[in-house]
């Protein structure tokens, strides 16, 4: 079951209250380049990104959101740190959501003030809570870091209740995935709040997308989370990339194609893993949901393809096609490749199918 939270807007899009769980991604580029940045959000949209979030550094970079608001194909948070006046610059500028940081922004009165510009705006507040700027006198008194997370967060929150602003999402981020799995347990159960989820800092491409898979499929298997971020050392739209396996590997939602490939063993006779590889980068533009087998094993190869939407099983010197659970043909090993490709394109509506040979279960022995 997942967690109903409260709904909020943010541009367009719906989040919490039993909407998807949203693919989100921040830009790499300085701010001050807003070409550069834009190119990179269109980049991160195409990628299958849902909402972006761009810093704001300073004065200058505050004052280019409306531009870079203007011409993004997608909902632009700004990221806001220790000066509340850029927070309320962002919104003279337009941004669909602000993201505060409460171990820095300062004084109560800051944030009031900020909170009722974001309300005559109907604009939401992402009260963003990371472990490595935590305010130091909670982590001293609450000892384990999940519980000064939360106690972080809450106590933020409530400042922005006190003037009557409810457009709430929250964040809880550490590096370490137990941790954060566990501040966000916490908060799911002790608010409404919709939760944005992210394991920070995670690392390079494929440690930090291991990382984050660890701890935000265990908060999503739960039904926790409204929308995520996978936070990586690596261009954005990796982050974008693993987001959406993330989400597949839960059963949650699926963009592009799955590639279920064979991890090969003493008994496969076929080359597997360039093949993987070439089917891989061949369809890595491919949005529609789609699943794809590429098998090599006797054991498992025959009922893994015929799961997917389009899979091969290769042998000695050939391959079977399976077309939605159906034998469709053997391919010579040379020519498989492409017509597993011609089999998946013609699925899309692209071309013919090859010729069907009846589906004949034998005909994958």
């Amino acid at each position: 079951m997942m967690r109903v939270s409260r709904q909020v807007k943010v541009g367009e899009i719906l989040l919490g209250g039993g909407q998807p769980v949203w693919v989100q991604s921040m830009t790499k580029t300085p701010t001050h380049e807003v070409e550069a940045t834009l190119a990179q959000i269109r980049r991160l949209a195409a990628a299958g990104c849902e909402i972006v979030r761009v810093a704001v550094p300073d004065r200058e970079a505050g004052l280019l959101l409306g531009r870079i608001k203007e011409g993004s194909p997608l909902p632009v948070v700004a990221d806001i740190h220790y000066d509340y006046r850029l927070a309320l610059l962002a919104l003279e500028q337009g941004v669909d959501k602000l993201r505060l940081n409460p171990g820095n922004i300062g004084p109560r009165w800051k944030v009031e003030e900020v909170a009722r510009a974001a309300k005559d705006r109907g604009v939401p507040i992402r009260i963003g809570v990371n472990a490595g700027s935590l305010e130091k006198n909670l982590r001293e008194e609450r000892g384990r870091l999940a519980s000064a997370m939360v106690e972080s967060a809450l106590r933020q929150a409530e400042v922005l209740e006190s003037v009557g602003f409810a457009d709430i999402v929250l964040s809880l981020k550490a590096s370490d995935a137990p941790a954060t799995v566990e501040a966000c347990r916490r908060a799911a159960e002790m608010c409404p709040y919709p939760l944005h989820l992210g394991v920070t800092e995670a690392g390079t491409a494929w440690a930090g997308a291991i990382r984050s898979a660890v701890g935000l499929g265990a908060l999503l298997l739960e039904g926790i989370g409204d929308t995520i971020r996978v936070s990586l050392n690596a261009d954005p739209e990796r982050e974008v990339q693993a987001a959406w396996h993330i989400l597949a590997a839960v059963g949650l939602r699926r963009r592009g194609v799955e590639l279920i490939a064979c991890p090969t063993c003493g008994r496969c006779q076929v080359d597997l893993m360039p093949v993987a590889e070439r089917v891989e980068a061949a369809l890595a533009q491919v949005e529609r949901p789609l699943k794809v087998a590429v098998m090599g094993c006797v054991v498992n190869g025959p009922g893994e393809a015929r799961e997917a939407d389009v899979g091969l099983a290769g042998g000695k010197g050939q391959a079977v096609l399976f077309r939605n659970g159906r034998v469709v043909r053997k391919v010579p090993e040379s020519d498989m490749v492409e017509e597993l490709l011609r089999e998946v394109r013609a699925l899309l509506g692209q071309e013919a199918p090859g010729n069907d040979e009846g589906g004949n279960a034998d005909a994958g022995r």
